[in-house]
């Protein structure tokens, strides 16, 4: 009877292993990669991989629709950050094409003070939300004559309402109090003035989030004076890549902001700050707390919260003790033994 009862709940726990698309990317994202698997081992996290070879360069003969296929299949992605060189037959770079094709149209950097880390700032506690879709990043360009190029910003109304309605959506279900809308229309009347009056709309729905707008220049002057009076901030596509890197850098950099993607039937966990870091590939120095805390946030979204928070709860444990520390957090730990000390600290 006891043996039964432990075959059964052998079974039940096999059924309720969950699949996540993994995408380990350029640069120091395998290496990254590599620290989420050990660490997800060790929690015995229910989730299996199913990687994918897809890089920004040198991308082998069907990674890509094999990427999009494992994608729409599971749902869920983990992701490395992708060099910005285009392939064959895509006209934007593989990252952007990538979640066009898989119709991303917001992603949210979670820019937060990490205790035991020292920054410019304490306590901040920003969430960055970025329209996905359009904007510069079309990649709509020409050269008309010789030595004269024109790009094409793309600005929609709808896209415009569908950001900024996510934002208004976000805050009120995480208890936020204030929406910024980043924006520059005081010179770009019709592109960013439509994204601007869509926001002043789309706020008049939610009349119990205070909302406020801002150029763009200020906001970047204002973040690093006064990162505090930000809550959650919406913004067109170029500002928020502009935006996320340089709050990053008021908590700690590009290795400690997690972020993620949305569209309407998938998402994607990722750094917040979406550099390869090429340089200190197969060094074993890179810092792996964004994408474990990515992870962290991705086994939220999957109802996994128990081992979401033990794995958040560890890393933040981990740099508290002020023990173990990578370069970047002015420590001499190489990417092994942070992952290491994570462990410990489950």
């Amino acid at each position: 009877m006891l043996r039964r009862g432990l075959v059964s709940i052998a079974n039940t726990r096999s059924a309720a292993v969950k699949t996540v698309s993994l995408i380990p990317g350029d640069g120091v994202g395998p290496e990254l990669m590599a620290s989420v698997k050990d660490v997800f081992k060790s929690a015995t996290v229910p989730v299996q991989f199913e990687e994918v070879g897809l890089t920004g360069v040198n991308t082998k003969e069907g990674a890509y629709e094999e990427a999009i296929a494992s994608i729409s299949k599971n749902g869920v992605c983990l992701m490395g950050a992708l060099e910005n060189a285009q392939a064959a037959g895509l006209q934007q770079s593989m990252s952007f094409q990538l979640r066009n094709d898989l119709g991303v149209f917001g992603a949210v950097a979670k820019i937060k003070s990490i205790e035991g880390l020292q920054s410019k700032f304490s306590n901040v506690d920003i969430v960055a939300i970025r329209e996905q879709s359009e904007g510069e990043y079309k990649c709509l360009e020409h050269e008309p004559i010789q030595g004269v190029v024109e790009a094409l910003k793309i600005t929609t109304e709808q896209n415009s309402d569908r950001i900024h309605k996510f934002a208004f959506d976000y805050a009120l279900r995480h208890g936020r109090k204030k929406v910024t809308c980043v924006h520059k229309a005081n010179i770009m009347k019709k592109g960013d003035g439509l994204f601007l009056r869509r926001f002043r709309e789309v706020a008049k729905q939610y009349p119990m989030i205070e909302s406020q707008d801002m150029i763009v220049d200020n906001t970047c002057m204002q973040l690093v004076s006064n990162p505090h009076q930000f809550d959650v901030m919406v913004m067109p596509n170029l500002y928020g890549a502009i935006v996320d890197n340089l709050a990053a850098g008021l908590v700690g950099g590009a290795g400690v902001v997690p972020a993620e993607c949305y569209s309407t039937q998938n998402c994607i966990f990722e750094s917040g700050a979406r550099h390869t870091f090429g340089a200190a590939a197969f060094k074993n120095i890179a810092n792996p707390t964004a994408v474990l805390l990515a992870s962290a946030n991705m086994l939220d979204h999957m109802s996994l919260s128990m081992y979401g928070s033990r794995i958040r709860n560890a890393v933040n444990k981990t740099i508290k003790l002020k023990k173990t520390r990578t370069l970047d957090m002015g420590g001499y730990a190489t990417t092994e033994q942070f992952t290491k000390a994570v462990i410990k600290n489950l």
